[in-house]
């Protein structure tokens, strides 16, 4: 009886696990172009002290892309998204590795901060027309 009462009444579902609003690749693509912007400031000053600070900012906010991007992966993106848009995962992946070790955690190249950020406006894309079903 405790059993029956304890049940519950009414099952619901959503596609995230907090209320719609909560993500946007937004936060990723912040990062993502403070990542590009301390590239650029680095190829345009010799100071080492400052050539030291920009590299250990920047692994920070590479970091950070990683972060945002799997949230949006694990967290808001369900079965449903990703039967509709095939490419998702390997974007995802693309794009966390150009975040990760092989890119912008690993180099100064603005040219691989602009394609960290070329990934990030196609999740956005499709985040976007998720939104509108």
């Amino acid at each position: 009886m405790l059993a029956n009462l304890l049940r519950p009444k009414t099952t619901v579902s959503a596609h995230c696990d907090l209320p719609c609003g909560v993500y946007d690749p937004a936060q990723a693509r912040i990062e993502a172009e403070s990542v590009k912007a301390i590239c650029e400031k680095f190829a345009s000053n010799e100071d080492p002290v400052f050539r030291s600070r920009a590299i250990m900012i920047k692994e920070q906010r590479s970091q950070l892309v990683k972060e945002h991007l799997w949230v949006l992966w694990t967290d808001y993106f369900k079965p449903p998204h990703f039967e509709k848009y095939p490419q998702l995962n390997s974007l995802f992946n693309e794009a966390t590795k150009l975040a990760g070790a092989t890119g912008t955690k690993n180099s100064m190249d603005v040219a691989v901060a602009e394609k960290l950020l070329g990934k990030i406006a196609e999740i956005d894309k499709i985040f976007w027309e998720t939104k509108q079903a």
